[in-house]
């Protein structure tokens, strides 16, 4: 960790590239030592990935991601011609710029409203606690000690109010699975992968933060607390959260353009795992595909490939989480909607209840008890894990968005 934060303090790759060799070196010993028989039936890569997927291997990963990767591409390109040719058509509304000056000094306001609908969403105060932190995080002891954390800028509005959302997703899995004597300490309370659990923060910041429904529920509240942006309709609220701006960085990214980030990260880290690439090439490796993906110019290490903490812990194999929770929650998304009568109209009118006790009988409380997140998303959908239910949410928002 120290050699990551020195070299990207100085955004040169070349002084943490020595200790990087040494992690993935380990990486791949741990894999072979701790899942012989997984690595022994594909690779070592399947060893690191098992740790944070249960279930997952490098080959399917390759299958999902591909599927993936070709709806997505050519959605996003048709995105960003459109705003090439009409700029205005994702204009903010001025009081939604995060240059405005009513947003000057709103760091304590942002606190008040993003703990009030922590609130209304259902987070329990009761049992966890709701903080700054410099990097937003879910933690805590138990399911009645669940902390969650975020950070506020004048400068960007929404990264403190989306950021509240998410973490209350993650801390409602926490607080929603099994208490009881029976099921402390057993596989029913414990979250069942990485991206199941990112599948529930993604689910209440994607699908409800970031649909039109919620905007109708927020609107008056951002009104009350911020009276500048009284003329800024739901609409605009919606459209200023959706906005598609590819970028350098993978935690700012927009939802259509994330995916390309976390694909970048696997191809890397699983060829490094393989010995197909080295080390010291990893910023070349990683500003072409940037630039060949996403047309973004990387301008030093620091805003490249050493933008990430995760490997300088040795989380090898963490990063497809983000994206296999995205399509959990689009999944999932679309068996809640046919589950719970008018899911829509409830979000326009701040009643998030129906939707939170179905997720806590559904994934909350069984904890993992399944075996894997496919057998988890047969009973809860239908159907093991699969692009097509996030491609469809993703074509669909975002032809209508953009008027494709």
């Amino acid at each position: 960790f120290v050699s990551w934060k020195g070299a990207r303090e100085a955004s040169d790759f070349s002084k943490f590239a020595p200790d990087l060799s040494k992690i993935f070196a380990l990486k791949s010993e741990v894999a072979k030592t701790t899942r012989p028989e997984i690595c022994e039936r594909g690779e070592a890569y399947d060893g690191a990935l098992d740790q944070f997927e249960r279930g997952m291997t490098s080959m399917r990963l390759d299958e999902i991601f591909g599927e993936t990767r070709a709806g997505l591409r050519p959605l996003l390109a048709r995105v960003l011609e459109k705003k090439r040719e009409e700029p205005a058509v994702d204009a903010l509304h001025p009081a939604l710029a995060f240059d405005h000056p009513g947003w000057t000094g709103s760091a304590e306001k942002q606190a008040e409203l993003s703990k009030r609908v922590a609130g209304d969403l259902g987070f329990d105060f009761s049992k966890g606690r709701f903080d700054v932190s410099t990097h937003p995080f879910t933690g805590g002891a138990c399911p009645t000690d669940t902390r969650i954390t975020t950070r506020y800028s004048d400068g960007n509005w929404l990264e403190g109010f989306a950021g509240t959302v998410h973490e209350v997703g993650h801390a409602l899995y926490e607080q929603g699975r099994s208490t009881d004597e029976e099921g402390d300490g057993l596989p029913v309370s414990r979250a069942l992968s990485m991206g199941t659990h990112e599948s529930q923060s993604l689910l209440w910041e994607r699908m409800v933060l970031q649909s039109r429904d919620f905007w109708d529920y927020a609107t008056p509240l951002f009104h009350e607390f911020f009276p500048h942006t009284s003329d800024a309709t739901a609409e605009d609220f919606y459209r200023a959260i959706n906005r598609v701006q590819p970028g350098l960085i993978r935690v700012e990214a927009d939802e259509l353009s994330y995916p390309f980030h976390v694909f970048l990260r696997y191809d890397v880290e699983r060829s490094l795992l393989a010995g197909d690439l080295d080390v010291a090439t990893i910023p070349q490796r990683w500003n072409s595909v940037m630039k060949d993906v996403l047309d973004v110019d990387v301008p030093d290490d620091a805003k490249g490939a050493l933008q990430d903490i995760h490997w300088s812990f040795g989380a090898v194999g963490y990063f497809p989480s983000y994206t296999l929770g995205a399509m959990m929650a689009a999944q999932i998304w679309t068996a809640a909607e046919a589950a719970v009568p008018d899911l829509g109209g409830k979000i326009r009118a701040g009643d998030f209840a129906p939707l939170r006790e179905w997720l806590r009988t559904s994934i909350h409380e069984v904890g993992s008890t399944y075996a894997s997140p496919d057998d988890l998303l047969r009973t809860v959908t239908g159907a093991p894990l699969e692009p097509r239910p996030f491609l469809d949410y993703l074509e669909r928002k975002y032809t209508a968005l953009y008027g494709l």
